[in-house]
């Protein structure tokens, strides 16, 4: 019971993270699932996915309502980008892939994503712009193939994981989509919220799924996203992110460590 408790408490920090700084929280859902309510690895990145997919969709809306959200861009992207994380699902039936090499590269994900978040916590939210700029008129594939492949590898890295991958899915659309840095955010989210139905529905079938367990983090961590939501108001989420970096750096280790 205590148990129990603790994790859903630690589903509402999730939830006021993503509502701080606008992602990168939900990639602890998986290390919570695992390590304190004891859910095998494969149930738990099924599960992250719908936490991933449900944290995106009510992170949208405000997005939406400012027109912050390109759905020509989501059109574009999002097809190979659901293929891939439906495939990336699928690939954890395969016989020599075990919870250790999801779990192995599940840590290195997090290193990554922990690295991105302390650099972009430490640069003004221009240079990412100032950077895409430069690069956007160096590309050897048509942008329409580039989009499609860079989608579909993230996609699979969804599926494979449990990640958003809001801190890949954001460059690319900014370095190969020319979109600006306020659409990328928006924009990123819908294509998150559609690749984690298809994801989910990869893993549905092949391992166990604690329905009610599900139900009621989800519903915790949106409580914590409303939460963090009306704080960010009050605090500098740039030095919110740099901090959480460090912290999801230290949980990479431990998940690398203990896998």
């Amino acid at each position: 019971m205590l148990i129990a408790i603790v994790g859903h408490l630690l589903a509402i920090c999730i939830g006021i993270s993503l509502g701080l700084i606008g992602g990168g929280g939900s990639i602890l859902a998986a290390p919570i699932l695992i390590y304190v309510m004891s859910v095998p690895p494969q149930s738990a990145f099924a599960m992250t996915l719908v936490i991933v997919g449900f944290a995106s969709v009510i992170g949208a809306i405000p997005h939406w309502r400012q027109g912050n959200v390109n759905l020509n861009t989501v059109i574009l992207f999002s097809p190979a980008a659901m293929l891939g994380a439906y495939l990336g699902a699928r690939l954890v039936s395969l016989p020599f892939i075990t919870p250790t090499i999801q779990l192995i590269t599940f840590g290195v994900v997090m290193l990554i994503a922990s690295i991105t978040m302390i650099r972009k916590g430490s640069k003004p939210a221009e240079s990412t712009v100032k950077k895409a700029d430069r690069h956007t008129h160096h590309l050897f594939l048509p942008r329409w193939l580039a989009i499609a492949i860079e989608g579909l590898a993230v996609g699979v890295l969804t599926g494979f994981i449990g990640i958003g991958g809001g801190f890949l899915v954001i460059p690319a659309l900014v370095l190969l989509g020319n979109v600006p840095m306020k659409e990328a955010v928006g924009t990123s989210l819908i294509i998150l919220a559609l690749k984690s139905v298809t994801g989910f529905a990869g893993y549905v079938g092949n391992v166990p799924i604690d329905w009610n367990l599900l139900i009621s983090f989800t519903i915790a961590s949106s409580i914590g996203i409303l939460a963090g939501s009306y704080l960010n108001q009050f605090v500098s989420a740039k030095q919110l992110e740099k901090g959480f970096g460090y912290f999801v750096l230290a949980v990479a280790m431990f998940v690398l460590i203990r896998r």
